[in-house]
């Protein structure tokens, strides 16, 4: 467990933004990570110890947790996932300019992306 939370703050140390949705009883459901940097959208979701999948996505994709188009993609432990999200590269020049946004609370326990359109 030591190996994950040491990822997790290598992963805040990068601008990683979290968020921790919870179900209607307040049970924690996941830690969602999220960096927008370069163009493109980086997302950690952490369902559990040996349940995570990460994805790269463009930075102007509309729904970050169901994206139509991704760049990079990886599952599988917890460790294994943040290891790999901490081994990408910068993506290239020519994925744009930065994409901002931030995590807005929908209802209880719950947020969403929301990115800057202007």
């Amino acid at each position: 467990m030591n190996e994950i939370t040491n990822g997790l703050q290598a992963l805040v140390a990068r601008d990683f933004q979290f968020t921790h949705p919870r179900d209607a009883s307040g049970s924690l459901v996941a830690v969602i990570g999220i960096r927008v940097h370069r163009g493109v959208i980086d997302i950690l979701q952490l369902f559990g110890e040996n349940d995570a999948d990460a994805a790269r996505i463009p930075g102007d994709e509309p729904d970050v947790l169901f994206p139509s188009k991704v760049l990079w993609r990886t599952n599988g432990s917890a460790a294994d996932v943040i290891n790999e999200v901490l081994a990408l590269p910068d993506p290239r020049p020519e994925f744009g300019a930065d994409t901002a946004g931030c995590w807005v609370p929908t209802q209880a326990g719950r947020s969403t992306w929301l990115a800057v359109s202007a």
